[in-house]
């Protein structure tokens, strides 16, 4: 195993344990919740916890610096997605002493108008920030954005990822490579360590992981499609 591998294995793990010991992630097996995109889900992340616990907040921050530093990402400037991606990212530009901007969901109706807001990112290599991502749609729409500002951007870092294929083609397609630093597999296994999670609910989450889509068909759920 290289010292490359190493290091990111144990920030997938360091982030896991600090989501679980900050209330992060939530098992509902018995009461899924519903996705936007309608996909109904017996685990659910909220990354939006971690300002209010510095200790696990610093593990993630520091796990971003290992992620670009082991990778050898490219970082001019870093970029954060409105909302919940802009603390991250605020927080690992001042940790890297790097400049940060954050990403309008829309442009605003008034003053400039812009999305990009913070600086000049006109041919500066932008590394994204997301806390969270899904389908991969806001994402993409945040890199379009910075693109569309003169920014050249490859890398999108995110704390979690779930593993929707349609993230992974659509990133794909674009030319952006993503990193998370943890995924829900490792959440899972040391959840089960920790004894949050029993065996039999550990495997309905395990299913709904393998193949979301069809998950709450499978189980009989009502109102599935």
């Amino acid at each position: 195993m290289s010292t490359e591998h190493e290091a990111l294995v144990k920030v997938r793990r360091e982030i896991a344990e600090a989501l679980l010991a900050i209330g992060g992630v939530g098992f509902k097996p018995d009461a899924p919740i519903t996705f936007k995109s309608g996909i109904k889900s017996p685990v659910y992340c909220d990354n939006r916890r971690f300002p209010f616990w510095p200790a696990e907040w610093t593990k993630v921050i520091r796990g971003f610096e290992t992620m670009i530093a082991e990778l050898g990402i490219k970082a001019d400037v870093i970029g954060g997605v409105e909302a919940a991606g802009i603390p991250h990212s605020a927080a690992l530009g001042f940790a890297m002493q790097r400049p940060s901007v954050f990403i309008r969901k829309e442009a605003k109706g008034h003053g400039t108008k812009k999305r990009v807001e913070g600086g000049d990112v006109a041919g500066l290599r932008v590394v994204l920030v997301e806390d969270l991502v899904t389908t991969g749609m806001s994402s993409m729409a945040a890199i379009q954005a910075l693109r569309d500002e003169g920014a050249v951007v490859t890398d999108l870092l995110a704390i979690i990822r779930y593993n929707f294929p349609e993230a992974t083609e659509l990133f794909a397609k674009e030319g952006v490579r993503l990193h998370a630093a943890t995924d829900f597999e490792t959440v899972l296994t040391v959840a089960q360590e920790q004894g949050v999670l029993g065996v039999e609910d550990a495997a309905v989450v395990a299913d709904w992981l393998r193949e979301p889509w069809g998950w709450a068909a499978r189980r009989g759920l009502e109102g599935a499609a």
